[in-house]
């Protein structure tokens, strides 16, 4: 029987959090992830300020005591004084996953050349992989899918085709992918039959 994964979801923002305006990271994240997924997921979603101790007790909690295997954040990467997303992922972290962060901003860097200005990291805590995405929902879908051409063919895969194995590597649930938004890669030797 397949396992449910647990996804945190936590959109980063002092204005949405207050209600100044509505967020849009969750809902791009959920519906990525409905798109992407063929495994049983389930969301545990967070609306919270760019604070760095809430960030850091948020993130944690999620890891330690709600059970996440993956948690996304979205918003507060850029160099502006309120965007502490980073540090705080760093604090908590006990791994830093650095090809994350670099493959982000490459893959931006197809569209915009503030990429450089981002600052998405990467950690693993515990059986937890917990990655830094941009604000933007456009910016979310690219960087996780990938960067494709007018025919709609890859010609830049995205972040999430290795984050599947990421999670086997650290003791997290086997998760499977619909091919056609984002083809997982594993090694032979970890791949299973897939569920139908």
């Amino acid at each position: 029987m397949t396992e449910m994964i647990t996804i945190g979801l936590v959109s980063i923002s002092d204005r949405a959090s207050d209600g100044t305006y509505e967020d849009q990271g969750i809902p791009a994240l959920r519906d990525w992830l409905g798109k992407a997924l063929t495994s049983p997921w389930q969301a545990e979603t967070r609306l919270i300020p760019d604070d760095r101790p809430t960030i850091e007790q948020t993130l944690s909690e999620l890891a330690d005591r709600t059970g996440c295997s993956l948690i996304l954040t979205t918003g507060g990467t850029g160099p502006a004084p309120r965007d502490v997303t980073p540090e705080a992922t760093l604090a908590i972290g006990e791994k830093e996953m650095p090809g994350f962060g670099e493959e982000m901003r490459r893959i931006s860097l197809n569209f915009v050349p503030t990429a450089i200005l981002s600052r998405q990291v990467a950690v693993v805590r515990g059986q937890c992989l917990i990655v830094n995405l941009p604000g933007q929902p456009k910016s979310i879908r690219e960087t996780l899918e990938g960067v494709r051409d007018a025919a709609g063919e890859v010609r830049h895969v995205g972040i999430f085709a290795a984050i599947p194995y990421c999670i086997d590597l650290i003791g997290g649930p086997y998760v499977e992918t619909d091919e056609s938004v984002i083809k997982v890669f594993r090694p032979k030797h970890a791949l299973r039959p897939r569920q139908g």
